[in-house]
């Protein structure tokens, strides 16, 4: 099982509050029907590759129907619970896309 260290966290809070509040634009996006160990209760979830000027980020999307999903949408970086808690209590969040209407 791989577990994510309350140290791995930590030392990521940096650059995931830096992300928060960010505004892109989805250049591609897959839907994920068959999840990694973890994501078991989430499928099916889109994951897209979205612009931020200069730089890209790939994260999975959230609050949506899958409908709206699409080539072009804009999307804010969120926080949300990555996947269920580990055996040490450990909750992972991390950072996820929400589409917003402009």
């Amino acid at each position: 099982m791989n577990n994510i260290s309350p140290v791995k966290i930590w030392r990521n809070q940096k650059k995931i509050a830096s992300l928060i509040g960010k505004i892109g634009v989805i250049e591609s996006f897959t839907i994920i029907f068959v999840p990694p160990s973890g994501f078991e209760g989430q499928v099916p979830y889109p994951v897209a590759l979205a612009s931020f000027g200069k730089s890209k980020l790939t994260a999975s999307i959230v609050d949506c129907d899958l409908d709206k999903v699409k080539i072009g949408a804009v999307v804010e970086v969120v926080l949300r619970r990555v996947k269920k808690t580990d055996r040490e209590g450990v909750i992972p969040y991390g950072a996820k896309f929400k589409l917003i209407s402009k």
